[in-house]
């Protein structure tokens, strides 16, 4: 386990990011997902640090990074995502993104040079969030889990007089009833780092993307994992495993608990299986 630093990057406008970093050896850049901190992969710095370079970094807006009135979308993220690979001269990187970090990262792909990547490591997420978009039958495989009325609920809860209980409700949907209350407060308490309002305008960017045509244009070697009893069917790390030319899949089963937030809530496996990804892939 190598000591946590915390480090600042500038991001092309003149954002600050914080990331948390431990470990010498190859970059392990940790992505997080929608309104989630790099403090949240806290067993995965410790642990995987042991062999590698981790960084979790915080997106603009989450954690302990900046906070400006614009960028939140995914795109925007994904050029900050590149702007710490070149602050940090980062090359033969490991990007691990978990749920809306998936779509960070293929947003990545998708955009910029990838002579930085060597490996990828995508964590529950599909390509398709709105069920009104998806193909009659498919909505499931593709993770496409909100109707219309959902993802602008969502988006009016955060918004609203009940943003905190709406807060809420959105990490109750990641993890099993055998997560602690005391964890799943302290969940909640760094979702609300990002200003409800940005939040909002982040999940109807993400709401309306479709990533589809990106899979199978990924060409590093990649690890798929999913969960058993996630917000997410089972069939979506499937489908996504499938697209990818050689991707391998790892599905948490409900005895592991496979739930969205799986890394925490089993985080000696998932440290693991990524690890013996990381060391055949």
């Amino acid at each position: 386990m190598g000591e946590r630093r915390n480090g600042y990057i500038v991001t092309n406008d003149s954002v600050r990011l914080h990331y948390v970093e431990a470990g010498v050896g190859v970059p392990l850049v940790l992505v997080p997902g929608f309104s989630q901190s790099a403090a949240e992969f806290g067993a995965q710095i410790d642990d995987l640090s042991r062999d590698h370079r981790v960084i979790a970094v915080d997106h603009r807006g989450h954690g302990e990074s900046d906070r400006p009135r614009h960028g939140y979308r995914v795109s925007r993220l994904a050029a900050d995502l590149r702007d710490l690979l070149e602050a940090l001269d980062l090359r033969d990187v490991v990007l691990l993104g978990h749920s809306l970090g998936c779509a960070v990262i293929w947003c990545y792909w998708d955009l910029f040079d990838r002579s930085r990547i060597s490996r990828l490591v995508l964590v529950d997420q599909g390509p398709l969030a709105a069920v009104d978009l998806a193909p009659a039958g498919r909505a499931a495989e593709l993770g496409a889990i909100f109707s219309a009325e959902a993802g602008f609920g969502i988006a009016a809860g955060l918004r609203g007089t009940d943003a905190v209980a709406t807060t809420r409700s959105i990490v109750d949907m990641m993890r099993t009833a055998a997560m602690g209350e005391d964890e799943v407060e302290w969940i909640v308490e760094q979702n609300l780092l990002l200003p409800r309002e940005h939040a909002a305008s982040l999940h109807l960017d993400h709401y309306g993307n479709d990533w589809r045509d990106v899979l199978p244009r990924i060409t590093v070697p990649t690890l798929v994992i999913g969960g058993e009893v996630s917000v997410f069917s089972p069939g979506v790390g499937q489908w996504v495993a499938a697209q990818i030319p050689g991707a391998r899949l790892k599905t948490f089963s409900a005895a592991e608990f496979g739930s969205h937030l799986m890394f925490r809530e089993n985080a000696e496996l998932f440290n693991t299986v990524v690890r013996d990804f990381l060391s055949n892939a």
